[in-house]
């Protein structure tokens, strides 16, 4: 098990980062720090012996956070920002459907399943809706799902 990253390395987190309840002063599901946030590689562990575990220093925000391998890629590797990232809860912007057959209504609720930053379109998402097959789903026709389900002008998270 070989690390891919070293002391000192740029990295940025490729998902949000939440408190999983072993970040001090901070209740559990707390987002630590946003996706597409660069950090420096501050030291190197493992986690039972099978898991590289990095510290990485936010600058930007003056945190220290561990993170997996996964979790990161090289700061100067090309990034494409996302709207929404794997198991968020979204909702259709407007009817989807293959083939001409609506399969699911403008409104209705889904999950991401994974998110494709190089989608030749643009960003796209595969999301699953309840008893039907998995989506692939461009970002213009998702909305979050705490948004008012009828289409409108898409708002920047900031």
């Amino acid at each position: 098990m070989r690390p891919g990253f070293e002391y000192g390395d740029e990295v940025r987190v490729v998902r949000n980062v939440r408190n999983d309840g072993t970040f001090p002063g901070r209740t559990t599901g707390t987002l630590l720090i946003r996706r597409g946030s660069t950090g420096f590689v501050r030291d190197i562990g493992t986690f039972l012996q099978d898991q590289i575990i990095y510290s990485v220093h936010f600058l930007e925000h003056d945190l220290v956070v561990g993170c997996r391998e996964e979790e990161l890629q090289a700061a100067a590797a090309p990034w494409t920002p996302s709207r929404f990232e794997a198991r968020e809860k979204v909702a259709s912007r407007v009817p989807l459907g293959i083939q001409g057959k609506v399969l699911v209504e403008a409104g209705e609720l889904g999950e991401v399943m994974r998110v494709l930053r190089d989608h030749p379109a643009g960003v796209a998402y595969e999301v699953h809706f309840a008893d039907r097959p998995t989506l692939q789903v461009p970002e213009s026709a998702l909305i979050a799902s705490d948004t008012p389900s009828t289409p409108g002008p898409e708002v920047e998270e900031p």
